[in-house]
């Protein structure tokens, strides 16, 4: 009887280990997608409404999911305070948020070089790099989804096969 216990959780933790891992890999996708559009509206923000840096970012931060409103409002805060550049700002911002995100160093180098541009241009120049940036971001999205199709269920069906092979050499 405990020998049955035992096994039926060791099958739970590998499956769920597996599940969990897939759901790293679902994840970066749709928050590459959201990036997009708070870049977006960021440019939106800057471009037609002529809104400070830190009112758009506050502005984004009540709009995204978690974890990216993190960052605009950690941004936010950070250059409400007054003692900091925008450069600095952001790439403090991104350093506190980024272990939260299923993001990749590809991702940290784009949004950490758009970083150093934001603020210092005029609005034309600034949607350019924006637009930059989302050039960028597409090619990670694409990636991203590439990964996630190819490995996905294979993670899966990797986490609950473990399992099974665990038990057998358990037995």
């Amino acid at each position: 009887m405990m020998k049955i216990i035992g096994a039926a959780f060791i099958i739970v933790a590998t499956t769920w280990t597996g599940f969990e891992a897939s759901r790293h890999l679902s994840e970066r996708p749709r928050q590459l997608r959201m990036l997009k559009s708070a870049l977006q509206s960021l440019d939106a923000e800057i471009m037609y409404g002529h809104t400070p840096l830190h009112e758009a970012s506050k502005r984004l931060s009540t709009q995204m999911a978690k974890p990216l409103s993190w960052f605009f409002e950690s941004f936010a805060t950070k250059l409400m305070s007054g003692d900091t550049t925008v450069k600095l700002a952001w790439e403090e911002s991104l350093k506190e948020v980024w272990k939260l995100t299923a993001f990749k160093q590809g991702e940290f180098e784009i949004m950490k070089q758009f970083g150093e541009t934001l603020g210092r241009h005029d609005r034309i120049s600034q949607q350019k790099q924006i637009l930059l940036a989302l050039s960028h971001l597409e090619r990670e999205e694409l990636d991203a989804y590439e990964r996630q199709a190819k490995y996905e269920k294979m993670v899966k069906s990797l986490g609950f096969l473990s399992g099974l092979l665990l038990i057998i050499l358990l037995l």
